[in-house]
C-alpha cells in the first residue's frame, strides 16, 4: 500500500534535492515541506510539527490534517467567479513560501481550504533545488 510505504520509507517520495532526501531520511524533522505526488500534479502536502504545536484545537493549530487545497488553472478569474456568486474569500492572492499562488477561503461549517495555482517556479512542480 502506498500511504505504508510513504510513512516508512518518506525519503523515496520527497521531491527535491539528493540532500533533502538523505535528511529526510535521517532526521524527517528537518525537512520544511514533503509534497508527496499522487498523480501528475495532485499532491499530498505534509508540514513538520512546530514547537509548542496543540493537537485539534483549531485551524493550522494542531499536528495532522490542516486543510485541503484546489488546483485551478487561473486564480484571478477564478476569485472573479467566487466574488460574482457572493462567496467571500478569507485572504487575498498572495505567492506562499512555495512559489505558488494562494486564497483561502472556508465552507459553511467553518472549515478553511486553500485555492491554489502553481507557477514555473512553484516547488510542486520543479522541487526544492
Amino acid at each position: 500500500m502506498l500511504l505504508v510505504r510513504i510513512l516508512k520509507e518518506p525519503h523515496e517520495f520527497i521531491r527535491g534535492s539528493k540532500s533533502d532526501q538523505q535528511i529526510a531520511k535521517q532526521d524527517p524533522n528537518k525537512i520544511f515541506n514533503v509534497y508527496i505526488e499522487l498523480a501528475p500534479l495532485q499532491f499530498t502536502e505534509l508540514f513538520p510539527a512546530k514547537e509548542n504545536q496543540k493537537e485539534d484545537v483549531g485551524f493550522n493549530e494542531h499536528i495532522g490534517y490542516s486543510h485541503f487545497a484546489l488546483c485551478v488553472e487561473d486564480i484571478y478569474a477564478t476569485q472573479d467567479e467566487l466574488i460574482k456568486k457572493g462567496i467571500t474569500i478569507d485572504t487575498p492572492i498572495t505567492k506562499g513560501p512555495s512559489e505558488t499562488y494562494q486564497m483561502w477561503l472556508h465552507d459553511p461549517d467553518g472549515n478553511k481550504f486553500e485555492i491554489m495555482q502553481f507557477t514555473e517556479k512553484s516547488i510542486q512542480v520543479v522541487g526544492n533545488y
